[in-house]
This record gives structure tokens, C-alpha cells and sequence, in this order.
């Protein structure tokens, strides 16, 4: 029977519980054991798909096409396991399906409570689906103390009780502060926040504790004392250098070795970390470096693009080079000449994003890396205005545009209607509700052969993960290869351009897809580690 390991956070939110539940898996894991990551979040949005990436940070997109939190992320980075759509839900979700029942009568008339409607939903998730785990690790998203968050705290509190002994553990994750003015490292925040915690009915059993430096050992035993856990099970968590050293540094302080003693478990398989700490080494000593600016629409909170960051990181380490970051704002670009912003960079990639604002500046990035034979990577957005640029600029469509910013004389970009998953026909109107319309999650493509894109893939097939309301228009292809925009991929019945390239540049990809969604320390995405070797051919030139 699988073992559960909830995750809770105090004091403030933005801690790094999604991390620390991905390095405990990770550790987990790497001593042989079978690990399931889920995340409860208690916002009342049915999912993140309409949230502002400003709000909420990334949206992250599973195989099965659901859209999830961007900690989803890290759990697939860390663990190898593929997500899906039933290891994330929030309180939207939960009175959704609460109050579709009660309104087919499922209830049979009697009144529906917090307690034990929802509590009960919340376990039904948790539990569900768990027969071939042995941990489960269940992160609750905010902090012990905020209002939404209490049912959450109430369900995994009656779990301890309901699942068998030894089945069930909590993990606190809390701040220390340092105290300029006073010289000193405080414990009261995370006093109060286990206080509060208790109160509840949840007794941590381990404290992790985020601080910018060396812990005492007098604070550790306070710690102990005051919130009723065991020394050594107050473990440290530092700032490292790069979140793949998180399993290491964890290991060092003890966590997997706590949590597995909090089970009762003894003689559990030794650990093995070779491959973190060959990650780490790579990171550590690269041989070399580039510059990748990344022209965007919401550079202002990095969180919009978590996975693009480390997929680039992943080129990176396949390539054995640190990729250093420009972040540019779209917007500048239609003010001013790209020229003095990109002249030094190594490769220039635009990631996805909506609506009209930032667009003519990412369509003048796009002609900047076509002229000046710069590595261009362009995703979903990114292909869609290299794809208006090259109209206007190579197949002399002067009206050429998205249908997204509004009516088109000539709309190379459109808002698609009708497409197929699978033996199922989706239909989508421009009126339509946003949330979950969009094509979503893994669909096929074919690539065509001897096209670059085919030969970094090794394959004709691929498999990637969409999330998108707008399609380039085929009908305009001809005109647009003819000018030297080749569509090197398109979905299996050739109706929908899945990626375009140039052939007489060093680099020029679009993909309609999001590769970055599956990219690992591990296993780099393909695209990224050859994005990052032509950054590498282009550092010679410049």
C-alpha cells in the first residue's frame, strides 16, 4: 500500500514548496522506490488556463492536455514521470464536480457541507489511483492560515487518522529570517506557523527551513523544542546555486533519510545520486558559454516561462556550456531598432503568448534573426509572427496578420475551428468559452524527411504537447515555400503546419508546439540541445 508524504508551507508563500517536494521525490526515487507527485490548490479557478501569467506564473500542460500548475513541472523535471490531468486539482475543480452532482440529485435531498462533501472529495483525489506507489507526495499550494486553504488542511488532517499506521507523514516547510538591524536568525515565524498548523490538528514531522545562511545548531534545537519535532528532523534548506543541487544538498542535511525513519522504515535500498551530482558537476565547471535573448511578453515575472528556462538549461548541459539569459520585452522593438539589442546575442528564441500587444515586436525579432543569420527558435507564438514575417517580407503579403488581433485582409494566422483527437472531431467558436478551448496536450506530427527538423528529432513521427486557439493557415503554404519558408511538419492529415524552417540559414526553427514541456536534466529536449550547439557555432562568428 502506497505511503503518503504531505507537504504544507508557512509564513510566506514563494518558499520553493514545489521544488522541495520534486527533490524529495527525486531522492526517493533514487534509492528505488515508486513516487507519485500530485499538487491541491485552493484557488477557486477550475484550472490555470485563464490565469494571467502574471498572476499565476507558467501554465503547464500535461500529455492528456490538462492545464496544471507550473510545480507539475518540476515533479516531471525531477522524477521522469510523465504528469496527467489527475495530479493536480483545485477548489474549482472540487465544487464543480460537488455541485454537478447535487444538482442531478446524487445527495438524495440532504444538505451539502465543507464537512464532509468536500474534505471527502479531496480525500476521493488524493487517493485515487495509487496502487502501484509505494510514496505519494502531496504538496498543498499557499500557506498554513489562509482561508481557502482550510479544507485542504481538514482532509489531509482526517487522512492521518484514516489511513493505516506509519502510512501517513507531514512535512512543514517554513522561513527564518535574518534580522539586519538586529544581527540575529528569528524562529518565531515558523513557531507561529506550526502553532497555527496544529491548531488545525496537523502535527509536522519534519521541518524543512529555507534560510540564506548556516542555521545554528542552539536554533535547531529551538526549533525542536518549541514545535514539538525532533532535532534531526529540522532540516535545513539553503539557497543553492541551481535547483538540480536541491537533491544533493537535501540528502546532506538528512530529509530522506528523516522521512523514511518518520515511516519506520529500515534496511531501505541505498541511494544512489550519481546522476544528480554528474548534473551538478556539468553545471558547475561548463566549457564554455552563449547568449540566448528571449524576447517576451511577460519577461517581468521569470516564473512565465519556468519550463523554457530549463529546457534552455538542458541545451545547455548537453552541450556541456552555461546559456546566460537576455531578457528583452517584446514592446521595445516596435519603438526601436533591434539592432543594438541583438547584434551580440548568440540566438534569439520567442516563446508563446496571447493577444496582440508585444506581437510587432517579436515579428521584428524574427526578421532581425532571418537577416542577420542569427539562431531563431520560435514557439507557438514564435512561429506564428515568424510565419507573418516572412509573408510580409519574403512572400510580399503586405497585409498579412493574425485573426487574433482582429479581422485580416490577409489572415496567415486564424483561429481554428474544427480539428481532430484522436476518432473525436473538436469544435471550437469564436464566442466560445476560453477556458480548456484550446487544442491541448500530446498530439502527432509528421516531419518531413530529410528536413533539419527530422534529422535533429532522428524521426518522421513525433508526439508533442499544444496548447494553443490560433493555427497558421495552410492554404497559404505554397506561396510561402516558394519564398523559402519550408513547412517541415504538419499534423498527420497535412491540414495543420506543425513546425517551418528555413534552408539557407544556420538555424531557423518554428514549432506550433511546446517542446519545452518535455525537457529534462536527463534528457534533453532534442530542439534545445541543437539550438544551443548552433548558439555555440554563432559565438564563433560574433
Amino acid at each position: 500500500m502506497a505511503r503518503y508524504i504531505f507537504i504544507t508551507g508557512g509564513v510566506v508563500s514563494s518558499l520553493g514548496k514545489g521544488l522541495a517536494s520534486a527533490a524529495l521525490g527525486a531522492l526517493l526515487q533514487a534509492r528505488g522506490y515508486r513516487v507519485r507527485l500530485r499538487k491541491l490548490d485552493p484557488y477557486l479557478n477550475v484550472d490555470p488556463g485563464t490565469m494571467s501569467p502574471y498572476q499565476h506564473g507558467e501554465c503547464f500542460v500535461t500529455d492528456d492536455g490538462a492545464e496544471t500548475d507550473l510545480d507539475l513541472g518540476h515533479y516531471e523535471r525531477f522524477t521522469g514521470r510523465p504528469a496527467n490531468k489527475m495530479d493536480n486539482i483545485t477548489t474549482g475543480r472540487i465544487y464543480q464536480d460537488i455541485i454537478a452532482k447535487e444538482r442531478r440529485g446524487d445527495y438524495l435531498g440532504g444538505t451539502v457541507q465543507v464537512i464532509p462533501h468536500v474534505t471527502d472529495a479531496i480525500k476521493a483525489f488524493v487517493l485515487d489511483g495509487n496502487d502501484d506507489y509505494d510514496f505519494v507526495l502531496c504538496e498543498i499550494g499557499g500557506t498554513v492560515g489562509d482561508i481557502e486553504g482550510l479544507p485542504f488542511f481538514e482532509a489531509i488532517r482526517q487522512l492521518g487518522n484514516e489511513l493505516p499506521r506509519g502510512h501517513a507523514v507531514y512535512i512543514h516547510l517554513t522561513l527564518m529570517p535574518f534580522i539586519a538591524t538586529a544581527g540575529e536568525l528569528k524562529t518565531k515565524p515558523t513557531q507561529h506557523s506550526v502553532k497555527e498548523l496544529r491548531s488545525i490538528g496537523i502535527q509536522p514531522d519534519i521541518l524543512m527551513v529555507r534560510c540564506d545562511r548556516k542555521i545554528p545548531d542552539s536554533e535547531r534545537r529551538k526549533l525542536s523544542l518549541f514545535c514539538n519535532v525532533r532535532e534531526g528532523a529540522v532540516i535545513p534548506a539553503y539557497d543553492v546555486k541551481s535547483i538540480y543541487d536541491v537533491p544533493i544538498a537535501y540528502h546532506k542535511e538528512g530529509l530522506d533519510d528523516e522521512v523514511l525513519a518518520a515511516f519506520g522504515i529500515t534496511g531501505a535500498p541505498a541511494l544512489d545520486l550519481s546522476r544528480w551530482t554528474g548534473i551538478s558537476e556539468t553545471l558547475a565547471n561548463p566549457e564554455g558559454e552563449v547568449t540566448i535573448a528571449i524576447i517576451g511578453k511577460y519577461t517581468v515575472l521569470k516564473d512565465a516561462y519556468k519550463s523554457l528556462i530549463e529546457a534552455l538549461v538542458h541545451g545547455g548541459i548537453a552541450n556541456n556550456v552555461r546559456v546566460n539569459i537576455e531578457w528583452i520585452e517584446s514592446e521595445i522593438f516596435e519603438k526601436e531598432d533591434p539592432t543594438p539589442w541583438l547584434e551580440s546575442v548568440h540566438g534569439i528564441l520567442v516563446p508563446g503568448g496571447f493577444g496582440e500587444r508585444g506581437a510587432e515586436g517579436k515579428i521584428a525579432a524574427a526578421r532581425f534573426a532571418r537577416l542577420h543569420k542569427v539562431p531563431y527558435f520560435g514557439i507557438c507564438f514564435g512561429m506564428q509572427m515568424a510565419v507573418i514575417e516572412a509573408a510580409r517580407n519574403l512572400a510580399g503579403i503586405a497585409d498579412a496578420n493574425s485573426t487574433e488581433f482582429g479581422e485580416a485582409a490577409e489572415p496567415v494566422v486564424g483561429l481554428m475551428t474544427e480539428w481532430s483527437k484522436g476518432n473525436q472531431i473538436e469544435v471550437r467558436r469564436a464566442d466560445g468559452e476560453l477556458g480548456g478551448t484550446m487544442r491541448l496536450g500530446a498530439y502527432p506530427a509528421r516531419l518531413q524527411k530529410g528536413s533539419r527538423i527530422s534529422d535533429i528529432y532522428g524521426s518522421e513521427m513525433i508526439s508533442e504537447r499544444h496548447r494553443h486557439r490560433y493555427e497558421v493557415n495552410i492554404s497559404y503554404r505554397e506561396r510561402l515555400e516558394q519564398a523559402g519558408l519550408r513547412f517541415a511538419g504538419t499534423s498527420p492529415d497535412g491540414l495543420l503546419p506543425e513546425t517551418v524552417e528555413i534552408d539557407d540559414h544556420p538555424w531557423f526553427i518554428g514549432v506550433q508546439y511546446h517542446p519545452e514541456l518535455k525537457s529534462r536534466p536527463f534528457e534533453p529536449h532534442p530542439l534545445f540541445a541543437s539550438f544551443v550547439a548552433a548558439a555555440i557555432e554563432q559565438s564563433r562568428l560574433v
